[in-house]
């Protein structure tokens, strides 16, 4: 028995250009070839796509996925063992977040205030205002500094509301591209990172190409930023600086370095 790639899809849940890229960098090579060059998936196909899926899911990227999936040392069922640990703990996390939130919903429709320490349950450790002073230490003489604190100044609360709820949709966007396997330097996924510039534009300072790409660096390469975006979806931090480079460079703009 075999399938199309249209009925894979549909199996599932993903697009044929996602099975089509799987195919090209030799992710999932489906096992048979129709007289016509279509593809054809076997059930050995479709088990091995189900591990695709699940360690995507996972957050791995498509490389680590191939040199786990290929390496003749490891027994399929290893596979799941260490899938189905990895999932009972993004499990217990999300019970613990959707705890948090019931409390403050509760607590609003009650009309009875948090203390500090329970509204910050949902959000782990993080303090908005940590890094306040690091921020205009570094970047306080820079005309992006100037320009955010003249912007912001004037926000009220409804503002920062709507535009940290646009910047969670971006981010959301930008994390299901990566969930999909659709490529970093793909038209989705540099329109994505596009929309991460405007809205750092429209809300904050002119974010040219060039500072987005350093921001992007930063992003990566200092572990708060990586881990508020490995939080959102493993793997985020890497794919948003790749997808920023990449739009830049749609744009007309090239590193030094290149």
């Amino acid at each position: 028995m075999s399938y199309s790639v249209g009925q894979v899809a549909g199996f599932a849940g993903v697009t044929v250009r996602t099975l089509h890229h799987y195919d090209e960098i030799g992710l999932l090579a489906p096992g048979e070839r129709s007289h016509a060059g279509h593809r054809r998936y076997s059930d050995d196909d479709l088990d091995r796509l189900q591990q695709i899926l699940f360690y995507r899911e996972l957050g791995f990227p498509l490389d680590e996925v191939a040199a786990l999936l290929d390496d003749p040392h490891t027994d399929p069922r290893e596979h799941l063992r260490r899938q189905h640990e990895l999932l009972t703990a993004r499990i217990h996390k999300l019970q613990e977040m959707a705890a948090a939130v019931e409390t403050a919903m509760e607590a609003k429709k009650m009309g009875t205030n948090l203390t500090p320490e329970e509204k910050f349950e949902v959000f782990g450790d993080h303090d908005p205002d940590q890094y306040a002073e690091e921020v205009e230490r570094r970047w306080g003489d820079t005309d992006a500094y100037k320009e955010s604190q003249r912007k912001t100044a004037s926000y009220t609360k409804e503002d920062w509301k709507r535009i940290n709820g646009e910047m969670d949709a971006v981010h959301a966007r930008i994390g299901e591209l990566l969930a999909r396997g659709v490529p970093a330097d793909s038209e989705e996924a540099m329109d994505a990172a596009e929309a991460h510039r405007a809205l750092i534009t429209s809300s904050h300072y002119q974010c040219s190409h060039e500072l987005h790409t350093c921001l992007g660096e930063m992003y990566v390469a200092d572990e708060r930023f990586t881990a508020f975006y490995e939080a959102v979806r493993p793997g985020l931090a890497v794919y948003l600086r790749d997808a920023i480079i990449a739009n830049a460079a749609r744009n007309g703009w090239v590193s030094a370095g290149a």
